[in-house]
């Protein structure tokens, strides 16, 4: 199993842009004006390759909608570091990813307090650029509405050049101000940025970049990374993912699964909730029953996640796997109804792992179940044909190890 790290970088981040519900695209705007100021200075191709993986991961360590408010609403706010931080965990957990992690970790560190920062002088500049463009698209952001681009954008960009200006020194270091500052008086440098051409600008600056290809394991890394920030929407999600993970590779090595299909598995429970980085917290974390326009939130989260799985592992089942943990034998399922015979079985093994492992969390609704109520409750849904009763007895016959896997237990 292969995939290319390009198509999972732009395709993941699509997934981290959920977050800002109302403002798409935030990583990829960050990645393209940060490209244009190095052009400015005259960086190589690739470090601005580099740049641009950097820009749409730079909020990797963002799930829960508050923070992104926070972040996107005033130039500093007190708790972003936290944001980078987290990224930084995230990301040093990846070998793939690994080597962004300092730009991260400092990407909303005042210029005049990087000197203090353990980075070197390119570093500090790389860090601080991120820290300029993400800043510049929360002042650009009120000139989209909807998937358009208010053409006012054109002559009212001056305000934006002299805001960022009035803190070179302090905020940002002066040459990149100066720098950006000749990028924004070009109209193409507003232009690109219309949700018309923002995907397609972005792949001609990808193009040319050297190709990545990921084995499995670096493949696995890069899930787990997204796992992670699925998970850090709520405290009661926290591992979800993981542990659902873990019971999947589990359960499909019991039934004789191997290799690939083992690997594609666990990258299937990894990811299979990406799509609920669209549902706000404040749904996540409800103790009461959710309102209509609630449950439609939470429902559409699977289909999302089919979505952007299928440009990340293009050819494979993952994405087809992952998207189907909320359907069910009898066809009344979401969000494509599919009845028994289109559910494969590495799609119904997902479906009771996921729904083992939520049982052993406590949720807002109620308390952490223990295993002979988890087991109780799988039954129920076996006896009314909802899901599948091989998987339910696989279970059984293996409940210690499933519980201890999806508590966390070592």
């Amino acid at each position: 199993m292969k995939i290319d790290l390009q198509s999972a970088i732009v395709a993941l981040t699509g997934a981290l842009d959920f977050v800002g519900v109302d403002e798409f695209h935030h990583g990829k705007r960050v990645a393209l004006i940060a490209a244009a100021i190095a052009d400015e200075l005259g960086w190589d191709a690739p470090a601005i390759h580099d740049l641009l993986y950097a820009g749409m991961l730079h909020d990797c360590g963002v799930s829960r909608h508050r923070e992104h408010r926070q972040l996107t609403e005033t130039l500093e706010w007190e708790g972003a570091q936290e944001h980078c931080l987290r990224g930084e965990e995230f990301l040093l957990a990846c070998p793939p990813l690994a080597r962004f992690a300092p730009a991260i970790r400092w990407h909303h560190t005042r210029w005049e307090h990087l000197p203090d920062a353990p980075l070197a002088d390119p570093e500090q500049l790389v860090t601080n650029l991120l820290f300029l463009a993400d800043r510049t698209d929360v002042l650009f952001v009120p000139y989209l509405s909807g998937q358009a681009l208010h053409d006012r954008i054109l002559w009212e960009f001056p305000q934006i050049v002299g805001r960022l200006g009035a803190m070179a020194g302090t905020l940002f270091a002066p040459v990149l101000v100066t720098a950006f500052a000749r990028a924004a008086a070009r109209e193409s440098f507003w232009l690109a940025l219309d949700p018309t051409y923002l995907e397609a600008e972005l792949a001609d600056r990808m193009r040319g970049a050297r190709p990545v290809e990921l084995g499995a394991g670096d493949a696995l890394a890069v899930a787990r990374l997204f796992a992670r920030t699925v998970d850090a929407k709520s405290n009661y999600t926290l591992e979800h993912s993981t542990r659902v993970a873990r019971i999947a590779r589990f359960l499909g090595q019991a039934s004789g699964a191997s290799g690939d299909t083992l690997d594609q598995l666990e990258i299937a429970g990894l990811l299979h909730d990406i799509g609920k980085l669209r549902v706000s917290e404040e749904i996540i974390d409800k103790p009461a029953t959710l309102t209509r326009e609630e449950r439609a939130a939470v429902t559409r989260h699977s289909y999302d996640t089919g979505h952007i799985l299928r440009k990340v592992f293009p050819g494979q089942p993952i994405a087809r796997w992952a998207a189907m943990h909320h359907e069910n034998l009898l066809g009344s399922g979401y969000p494509r109804h599919i009845a028994a015979a289109g559910i494969p079985r590495e799609a119904r093994l997902i479906a009771v792992a996921d729904i083992f492992q939520a049982c052993c969390q406590e949720r807002p609704y109620r308390r952490r179940l223990a295993a002979g109520e988890v087991m109780a409750e799988l039954d129920a849904l076996s006896a009314a044909g909802r899901i599948d009763a091989e998987m339910v007895e696989l279970v059984r016959s293996r409940l210690a190890a499933c519980y201890a896997l999806a508590v966390g237990a070592e």
